[in-house]
């Protein structure tokens, strides 16, 4: 199969690394493009996933309608907040890409103004492809290496478009399951992110084993509580795009999500954590979209609130501890 990949920042260049070892033919298209001559020269990505060689037959191009002329499948690698600039871009130019059958987000998250879903975005704006999303615990560097992974591809509609996608990006060191909840895929990939930052302040504010463990926990029964309310399929929490990809980004110490809270808990500010970033830290911003959606459902939502608190309303970390400790007394389950 014939991949154009969309963006090449860390989890981008990885999956054209991935790709290219799963046997397809492979397109990577940064966005700037002294980014792309850089990555043509000196076949790696040194600006963000430094350290794993870009294949020679893996192309690097830049303008969007001749990567995407050969296309079976365009594979979106942007921040969330990047996600419909460049659908608009790809709808621009699919006038040649008479191949092209699928669109894959890897971004997790929510737009701001419209709470619209990556999958969402996508079919706003190219109905004429298959919206889907990848999601799973991933760590652009171990995926690059060639560890073993396990990730969900999840789309709805042609079951045998998603099985082909299914076994063309599969390898014998990332296995892919699917899936049709493609809206519990996605709250899945976006609420970790935010459970994420507590995990961070767990960690920061050094309250132990004990602590770390009742949190995840806790944050486990949330998620499903919470997406389940918002649509999703109950057994997706309990996935890799839930309950797998929550204890990945809640413990790795690559965690964009988990350092932020930890740098919090240490007294650094929002507004420096957050400027001067070649990336982005999505759990911030997911917070408020995913607490207006609470609100709008009605769900109890504690450990979502306090977090939103901590990074919205200028809560000190150590009342986070103090507020759930302090909870009236209830049943597990």
């Amino acid at each position: 199969m014939n991949f154009a990949i969309l963006g090449a920042g860390a989890w981008g260049t990885a999956m054209a690394i991935q790709l290219h070892r799963a046997g397809n033919r492979v397109t990577l298209a940064p966005r700037r493009m002294e980014h792309a001559l850089a990555l043509a020269s000196e076949r790696e990505n040194r600006d963000y996933l430094p350290g794993y060689a870009l294949p020679s037959d893996i192309q690097i191009g830049c303008e969007i309608a001749p990567v995407l002329m050969e296309a079976d499948y365009v594979i979106l690698a942007c921040p969330s907040t990047g996600l419909r600039e460049l659908c608009e871009k790809v709808r621009d130019a699919l006038l040649g890409a008479e191949q092209l059958k699928m669109a894959i987000a890897l971004c997790k998250g929510y737009e701001r103004e419209t709470l619209r879903a990556p999958a969402e975005i996508v079919q706003d704006l190219l109905p004429e492809l298959t919206a889907a999303v990848l999601s799973g615990p991933t760590f652009a560097g171990e995926v690059a290496a060639g560890k073993p992974t396990a990730i969900v591809l999840a789309a709805e509609g042609d079951a045998d478009q998603l099985l082909e996608a299914q076994h063309a990006i599969s390898s014998e060191s990332l296995r892919v399951y699917r899936s049709n909840d493609l809206h519990g895929v996605e709250l899945g990939g976006s609420l970790k992110n935010v459970y994420a930052i507590g995990a961070g302040l767990c960690d920061g504010l050094k309250l132990g084993d004990n602590a770390k463990a009742a949190y995840l926990t806790r944050a486990l029964a949330e998620m499903v509580r919470l997406g389940a309310a918002l649509g999703g399929k109950p057994e997706t929490f309990y996935g890799l795009s839930g309950f797998g990809d929550l204890i990945a980004t809640c413990n790795g110490e690559w965690s964009r999500n988990r350092t932020f809270g930890e740098a919090l808990a240490k007294g650094q500010g929002i507004d420096e954590l957050l400027s001067g970033r070649k990336t982005v830290v999505e759990g911030y911003w997911a917070a408020q979209c995913v607490q207006d959606m609470a609100k709008k459902v009605g769900v109890d939502a504690p450990i979502l609130g306090e977090i939103h608190r901590v990074c919205y309303s200028k809560g000190h970390p150590t009342e986070v501890v103090s507020n759930l400790m302090g909870r009236q007394l209830k049943a597990e389950h």
